[in-house]
């Protein structure tokens, strides 16, 4: 193939995990793989591929981007996807409810950059190819990303919405020594810690009663998680925050025997 030279070696660089959630058709799988092969990308991560894996479809799309391809990892549910990663950048161009902040593929690539060349991992989620991404999904995300795209015609393939970000990507690589960034950001703890916040924090909500209509729950829960992403909280301040839920959580159940209890004024008259 054209532009193809086999003679020079792959680095495997540090760079973006690119995730992409329940992909239907196996070409985009291979084009996207493709397309993160142009630019130094290399890990592919499933989440529930529709048509399974491997796929066969997908290995031809990808047009001897076979490196990519032989390390594709599926997972089952995002969260298993996300969890040893710092920072997860959610690309849609939907306009949303959540209150999370928008940027554009230049200043994405200028924070990957910094969080990669600070040691820690990075994650480009991409939804599915008929409606993208759930707020749910959104919620785990840090940021969202959104292309400058034509409003009246704002749907991407997804193998061209990962060239975009894999392109900006490689153009801003190395410097972030350069570029101004919010150094506090990168302290961040990894998704696992932050899911397992939200997990801890839902359940205790849950045995207190607090969420008391069923069909709002949903949206309540994307809001708290936004809401908590927006922190960036270190692995310390998470233990700090858990350790504040559990302290609560065990007062809601066995009240505090040594709280002093207040006063009761007697009536005249009674001893």
């Amino acid at each position: 193939m054209a532009g193809t030279d086999t003679s020079i070696k792959i680095e495997f660089l540090p760079s973006p995990a690119v995730i992409l959630c329940e992909p239907q058709l196996g070409e985009n799988i291979g084009t996207a793989a493709r397309a993160m092969a142009n630019f130094g990308l290399w890990d592919l991560r499933l989440v529930r591929p529709r048509d399974g894996w491997p796929n066969e479809r997908a290995i031809a799309a990808a047009s001897r981007a076979d490196h990519v391809i032989e390390r594709v990892r599926v997972f089952e549910t995002l969260e298993e996807a996300v969890s040893d990663l710092n920072l997860v950048l959610a690309t849609t161009a939907r306009s949303r409810d959540l209150q999370k902040e928008v940027i554009g593929p230049d200043e994405a690539a200028i924070r990957m950059s910094a969080t990669i060349a600070a040691g820690q991992g990075v994650g480009l989620l991409f939804g599915r190819e008929k409606w993208g991404l759930l707020n749910e999904e959104v919620a785990l995300a840090n940021t969202i990303v959104t292309l400058p795209v034509e409003p009246a015609f704002a749907s991407l393939n997804i193998a061209q919405a990962v060239l975009i970000l894999a392109y900006e990507w490689r153009r801003h690589a190395g410097l972030s020594q350069k570029l101004p960034f919010d150094s506090g950001l990168l302290d961040a703890a990894p998704k696992s810690e932050l899911v397992g916040l939200f997990e801890h924090l839902e359940g205790v909500l849950d045995q207190s009663g607090f969420f008391t209509t069923p069909e709002k729950k949903p949206g309540m829960v994307d809001n708290l998680r936004t809401a908590l992403s927006r922190g960036n909280f270190s692995s310390q301040e998470i233990r700090t925050l858990r350790g504040v839920i559990s302290s609560i959580d065990r007062r809601h159940l066995r009240p505090n025997p040594n709280r002093q209890k207040p006063a009761v004024k007697k009536d005249v008259g009674e001893e």
